[in-house]
């Protein structure tokens, strides 16, 4: 008999991870490399911030909280889907979790039998897939490309339900691609979720304070009220509050939904860690202000990166709307070697081959589920990506 479950069996590690712990180790062991793969914010948490939690220390706020949050951040996150969104929730309505993760996974343990469907657009965040096929559904892939601007289409989506559907995730501005879905196009998705009412929308937001140009955020219960009672809105405060270490993520949705989710909880972790939890609700009814800022530099960024990516010969690098990701194609490379002899026949072999002789760390695109590509992160300074372009464009013309 088997040590291990099977289920195990059917999910593998996040690659994102592997390749930041890859380049840490690297570093560490004195190489040059700059790292590309982390999506996490270079901003120290604001002070304002820092010190809610100072006072919370103080105040002997440290003990175990209710299962899935705090009274007062509950209330918080109903003043922000408010204010936000347009969208009304009670606290009964409101799970907060240690971070976004578990929320999502929350749910779909709390939802899922075996033979459920899952829609997943592809390119999608890497954990999607495997955290469905640990709850015992069954991810399945729609690919969005390039030549789609990485979305999916309503004609897509259409097709791939089917009476076994349960939910579809849905993430704008997207990890990995940036891409962002206007207010027009995601009219185009709920219309066609309003035609089959037994599937739910997991949507996940949490780069919607980054969206840039002329691109205005929006989620589906607030294009489409119709899908309020079966939508489960999806944020946290990691990536807009610079606060990934933080660990916090909420959601809100159906009362039902929510109480199942606070069940999985109350068995697994329990509640967030509460001097977190008080950190959130300063972040969340504090100033904003420096939101705009932030975004302002990463638009910033995001300019240089598609500008230099985009001079690479083989390259195509689109513009996203949002998020603080580029996901260029390598479609002109595939088949060509490196001057050390290395074949470039894949984006893995892309990323390995960067990695190795340029000491640029990306994350291959079929971790994401669409190839040829591969996620630059441009959350890190401007003098860092600089150079890394620089190594990416160099590492590039050196190949034939």
């Amino acid at each position: 008999m088997a040590f291990l479950s099977d289920t195990l069996a059917r999910v593998k590690p996040s690659p994102t991870i592997a390749v930041s712990n890859l380049a840490a180790e690297l570093k560490a062991a004195g190489h040059d490399v700059i790292g590309l793969g982390a999506g996490e914010p270079d901003f120290d948490t604001p002070d304002h911030i820092k010190a809610a939690a100072k006072a919370a220390i103080d105040a002997g706020r440290t003990k175990y909280t209710a299962v899935d949050g705090i009274p007062e951040l509950k209330q918080a996150i109903c003043a922000k889907f408010k204010r936000d969104n347009g969208l009304e929730y009670e606290p009964a309505q409101v799970s907060v979790g240690t971070g976004g993760k578990q929320i999502l996974y929350n749910a779909l343990m709390a939802t899922l039998n075996p033979g459920d469907e899952v829609i997943i657009p592809a390119p999608y965040w890497v954990s999607y897939p495997d955290m469905v096929l640990l709850a015992g559904g069954t991810p399945v892939p729609v690919e969005a490309t390039l030549e789609n601007a990485f979305k999916l289409s309503p004609e897509q989506l259409e097709a791939a339900i089917t009476p076994k559907t349960k939910w579809l995730i849905f993430n704008s501005p997207s990890n990995p691609t940036g891409a962002g879905y206007t207010r027009e196009e995601l009219k185009g998705l709920t219309d066609v979720l309003m035609r089959h009412p037994h599937v739910w929308v997991m949507t996940d937001d949490m780069y919607e304070h980054l969206a840039y140009d002329e691109f205005t955020f929006c989620t589906p219960a607030e294009v489409e009220p119709g899908l309020y009672d079966r939508t489960l809105t999806c944020n946290g405060v990691s990536k807009a509050y610079a606060m990934t270490g933080w660990r916090i993520g909420y959601a809100a949705g159906p009362k039902e939904l929510i109480a199942a989710m606070r069940k999985i909880q109350s068995q697994s972790t329990s509640n967030p860690c509460s001097v977190s939890q008080w950190a959130a609700v300063e972040a969340l009814n504090g100033t904003q202000a420096f939101l705009q800022q932030w975004a302002k530099v990463f638009q910033g960024r995001r300019d240089l990166v598609v500008r230099m990516l985009s001079e690479i010969d083989g390259v195509t690098c689109p513009v996203p709307e949002g998020a603080f990701y580029v996901y260029p194609s390598i479609a002109g490379l595939i088949g060509k070697a490196t001057p050390k002899g290395t074949v470039i026949d894949s984006d893995e072999a892309f990323a390995k081959a960067l990695l190795e002789e340029a000491g640029v760390a990306v994350v291959f695109g079929a971790a994401f589920g669409l190839s040829p590509n591969f996620r630059v992160s441009y959350a890190t300074s401007e003098a860092a990506l600089e150079e890394a372009c620089r190594r990416i464009q160099s590492f590039c013309a050196g190949l034939s």
